[in-house]
């Protein structure tokens, strides 16, 4: 089978950004399929590009490179005019690329521009993927307020959606939310996934002169922008800032991280809280492996309640329990499987105890850590999701 994907943020392990369909798409071709993926560059990820249209192939999957590229930094209409630019130039690569099905997964949305165009012109089927609910997420961010523009991009979302053959969700929560609102919909639940065998590897690794045996540390990776809640990290600690053995290490780049930074100078925490920047994930994995627990926090929106964060799986393929504070599908795993703690919303106390709590409980953190790699083990392992996919792509319904 030829897949066709289109997938504005294509990157590897040795990028600072989420592997989904890298890892899902080198095994698809170790199985014998053909993969072309329509990607550009991201600032967090590792593809480069010197031309504005480039080609290379990675581990046998096939890239076609726009260099329209985009950051979390840029100002969301610079991101929106970045995405459109891609989908326009993905629209002639999706008619002119022979392949069996098309995979376009969004966010951005704009991407079911051209899966819209492939269906029509090409006759064919193709498949929807939504990691993140929009325009729902930036509408409840008050991103896009005029009612004119909100109905517009609903009235587009629903045709993406009913035009699909296939929606595949990115969480439980997205899945619910598309089944409410198009109950007649085809859709399944593929999340991201653990990379077990990533995240066991050891090796040399020259840590900060603050990491020690003695000291307990906790970590929170990826993004630091509009959706992340890193702030109540900082809040939190504020209540334990007499604990001088326990670190908190943020590691990423985004929109709010100077002003974060800034408020650690200000609380005089910088000795306790430090901030990394961007790290390769194959580096990263140094961080898990002597981490005692990460932070999955997202602003207290309903969307995302639905998330689906690439964090919570490298923390449970290390064997590390999560501290988070979404009220969706994640604290209903958290509750059921005994993998990390919930937290209240911008509670301060809630934080602190929690993170006090792992700190002074060896054997409490080390039952939660083992149900943690039991879950990437099973329900999150990458194989096992890989083989999902090809296969809802094999019989995808008309």
């Amino acid at each position: 089978m030829h897949i066709l994907v289109l997938y504005q943020y294509f990157g590897t392990p040795n990028g600072c950004w989420s592997t989904r369909f890298y890892e899902f798409a080198r095994r698809w071709v170790m199985n014998g399929n053909t993969v072309t993926i329509i990607t550009s560059p991201y600032d967090k990820s590792d593809l480069t590009s010197n031309n504005f249209i480039s080609k290379k192939s990675i581990d046998g999957i096939n890239l076609v490179i726009i260099n329209s590229g985009d950051s979390n930094k840029y100002p969301f209409y610079k991101r929106v005019y970045r995405s459109i630019i891609f989908s326009v130039i993905s629209t002639y690569y999706a008619i002119h690329t022979y392949s069996d099905v098309l995979i376009a997964s969004s966010g951005p949305i704009t991407i079911g521009f051209p899966a819209l165009i492939y269906r029509f012109l090409k006759q064919r089927k193709y498949v929807f993927e939504v990691r993140d609910l929009w325009p729902q997420g930036a509408i409840e961010h008050g991103i896009i307020k005029n009612m004119f523009i909100k109905y517009l991009a609903y009235k587009f979302e629903s045709i993406i959606y009913k035009n699909a053959n296939l929606i595949i969700a990115a969480s439980i929560g997205i899945q619910s939310s598309i089944n409410k609102r198009f109950p007649k919909l085809n859709t399944t639940v593929i999340t991201n996934g653990s990379d077990i065998l990533l995240f066991e590897n050891k090796s040399q690794y020259n840590f900060p002169s603050f990491v020690s045996s003695k000291k307990k540390i906790f970590i929170y990776t990826g993004s630091i922008g509009l959706m992340d809640s890193v702030q109540e990290i900082i809040d939190g600690y504020l209540y334990i800032k007499h604990r001088e053995d326990i670190h908190i290490v943020i590691i990423g780049e985004g929109s709010e991280k100077n002003i974060l930074v800034q408020k650690v100078l200000n609380y005089g925490l910088e000795k306790n809280i430090h901030f990394l920047g961007l790290i390769p994930k194959t580096e990263v994995v140094n961080w898990y492996q002597i981490a005692i627990a990460s932070f999955v926090l997202f602003k207290n929106y309903p969307v995302w309640d639905t998330v689906s964060p690439n964090k919570m799986f490298d923390s449970f393929a290390s064997g590390v329990p999560i501290i988070q504070n979404t009220k969706g599908w994640i604290k209903d795993l958290v509750d059921e499987n005994e993998c990390g703690l919930n937290v209240v919303n911008h509670d301060p106390r809630s934080m602190s105890y929690s993170i006090e709590l792992l700190a002074n409980n060896s054997l409490y953190r080390s039952k939660l850590g083992m149900n943690a790699k039991r879950l990437a083990k099973t329900v999150f392992n990458r194989d096992i999701l890989a083989q999902k996919y090809i296969n809802s792509l094999e019989f995808i319904p008309s």
